[in-house]
């Protein structure tokens, strides 16, 4: 995880329609950040599912959600519009983004090692600082403590 209280790395990375979406384009807001392993998983369908249904109190308090994975625009795509999601989603297939926020580790399943994406979640401040930083975050618990830490 990177450290409190750093610039954030900036980043431009397409959403679920293909626009654009840089980091600076959301100076002056609070930024949840969140990196998640794969579109349509159980976990990751549970997290984005509950931040959706936060996403009016994210808004009252003039914070945004950017949800992050290696999974193209057309799956992000199919994700939104399944779960019908208000958010913005971003793809990262060349995981530059992943890298740079330091959440992609090596997993374990049955026994075989891979580079994959940790559960990871950050909270940027208006000036573009790291404020919060949390890894290998509960799918289930995220979203609230996220509302909570803002």
């Amino acid at each position: 995880m990177l450290e409190i209280g750093i610039k954030a790395p900036e980043f431009s990375l397409p959403d679920q329609n293909g626009q654009m979406h840089s980091l600076k384009d959301y100076k002056g807001k609070k930024v949840v950040l969140y990196f998640y392993p794969k579109d349509m998983t159980s976990g990751c369908s549970k997290q984005a599912c509950r931040f959706a249904e936060l996403y009016p109190q994210f808004r009252e308090k003039d914070a945004v959600i950017l949800g992050v994975s290696k999974d193209s625009v057309s799956s992000h795509k199919k994700f939104e519009e399944k779960f019908g999601l208000p958010f913005t989603i971003l793809s990262d297939p060349e995981q530059e983004v992943i890298k740079a926020y330091d959440v992609l580790k090596e997993k374990s399943m049955y026994g075989r090692k891979y580079m994959g994406v940790v559960r990871s979640t950050y909270l940027i401040d208006e000036k573009g600082k790291i404020a919060k930083a949390f890894g290998n975050v509960k799918a289930t618990e995220n979203p609230d403590q996220m509302l909570n830490e803002i």
